[in-house]
């Protein structure tokens, strides 16, 4: 038995890391077996990585740097705990994943989505989810989440200018046009229960009687 795949994409502050807990803990009360992982990181390999990419010391790296290593982090996550879970019949439910590469160091950093897509094919074989759900959210709310979240202390990706965060924006809303049998769009404003059962909702057939 195969299990099913499911990522969190979307801009800082959006919620992914709330919704995906939600989700993971309504699969475990239908009784399914559920790994919670996240991106970069999810293996101790990966999340040493995670470390390098995300710290504001030192003078960080550019957009091809990050995308070997966010796709050197991913394909160990892949290999050491996506593939297993999935082949044991458990569902993954992970924060964030190639789209977010596609997004952040394509959208935003300027590299070209073939470039990002052969990356992925030799890192991680090509793996896709299932279903990927892009949570959007207004501008004013998610600032406004992230400086409870955060205060000051954004990482070095996070804290990035607003205009990288647009193109990021834009790529996400451009990957779900052109991607409608994968992505699902979901409004991540107000209330985390109401968001919770629209993500519900939107896996539909997905999501077992």
């Amino acid at each position: 038995m195969t299990g099913r795949f499911v990522s969190f994409e979307g801009g800082e502050g959006a919620g992914k890391s709330t919704q995906a807990c939600m989700l993971a803990n309504a699969l475990v009360a239908r009784g399914l077996e559920v790994v919670v992982t996240r991106e970069p990181g999810g293996t101790p390999g990966a999340e040493a990585i995670r470390k390098l990419l995300l710290t504001t010391e030192g003078e960080g790296w550019g957009a091809r740097a990050e995308a070997l290593l966010f796709a050197a982090a991913r394909s160990d996550h892949v290999e050491r705990l996506i593939r297993p879970a999935l082949e044991s019949g458990a569902w993954v439910v992970c924060d964030r994943f190639l789209d977010s590469s596609r997004a952040y160091q394509g959208g935003g950093g300027g590299l070209s989505d073939d470039d990002i897509l052969a990356l992925h094919r030799v890192g991680s074989e090509g793996l896709l989810p299932d279903r990927t759900l892009f949570l959007t959210l207004d501008a004013g709310e998610a600032a406004g989440r992230l400086a409870l979240r955060d205060g000051d202390n954004a990482d070095r990706i996070g804290g990035r200018e607003r205009a990288y965060h647009d193109r990021v924006d834009s790529a996400f809303r451009r990957f779900a046009s052109d991607e409608p049998e994968r992505f699902v769009v979901v409004d991540a404003s107000g209330d985390p229960q109401a968001v919770h059962a629209r993500i519900l909702a939107s896996l539909g057939e997905l999501l077992p009687s």
